[in-house]
């Protein structure tokens, strides 16, 4: 009797033993991990930023200046500036050069408008890529070889010459650069004029006159 005890025992011992090494066999099946799908990331791109505030004795953010061989030192705050005998203010900023002198765009952008006015002569309407700012050339001699209504330009790009057109004065060269806060919606014409002194020099306002 205690012989066959011990033989059940060995033979559910070697039952216990072969069932165990079946689950340790190398092509035993594994739960496999739950696979994760694949995320996408999503980048906001800004077209155009706003214009940077001018900072004091800085460069960094600011427009170019739109006359060739002009420094920024040389240029002075003419805004405010009485004409016709006091009956307007000068709403733009004057930078005096020899006739002739390349204009050169001072921001990227797209040629609005040419326009020949009675007070600015042969004139230039650039719009900013995101319609907010109007950059604007007047009393020039002539345009750049090709520009035209449309066109893509480039900080840098030629886009005219300084003259006298306009009610400039005969010989008072110089170009008039103006700049205009504008809404997308507005026109070529629209929108309230900004004292672009600053923004040339990355000086404060200092309404120090001068200018033809």
């Amino acid at each position: 009797m205690r012989t066959a005890w011990l033989i059940l025992i060995l033979l559910v011992a070697l039952a216990v033993a072969g069932w165990l090494a079946l689950l340790n066999l190398p092509d035993a099946p594994h739960r496999s991990a739950p696979t994760r799908k694949p995320t996408t990331q999503v980048v906001e791109v800004v077209s155009e930023t706003r214009m940077p505030r001018p900072r004091q004795g800085g460069a960094s953010g600011l427009l170019a200046v739109p006359v060739a061989g002009v420094t920024r030192d040389a240029i002075t705050d003419t805004w405010g500036d009485p004409r016709e005998n006091g009956v307007r203010e000068h709403h733009g900023t004057d930078i005096p050069a020899a006739a002739g002198t390349l204009v050169t765009a001072a921001a990227p952008g797209t040629v609005e408008k040419l326009f020949q006015s009675d007070k600015g002569g042969m004139t230039i309407y650039v719009r900013s890529p995101a319609r907010k700012w109007t950059f604007y050339y007047a009393h020039l001699s002539g345009y750049a070889p090709g520009l035209h209504e449309g066109q893509v330009v480039h900080t840098g790009d030629p886009l005219g010459y300084v003259g006298d057109t306009g009610d400039a004065g005969a010989g008072n060269y110089h170009l008039h650069f103006g700049l205009t806060r504008t809404t997308p919606d507005q026109h070529w014409y629209e929108g309230t004029d900004v004292n672009a002194f600053p923004y040339l020099t990355g000086l404060r306002v200092a309404g120090s006159g001068g200018g033809g």
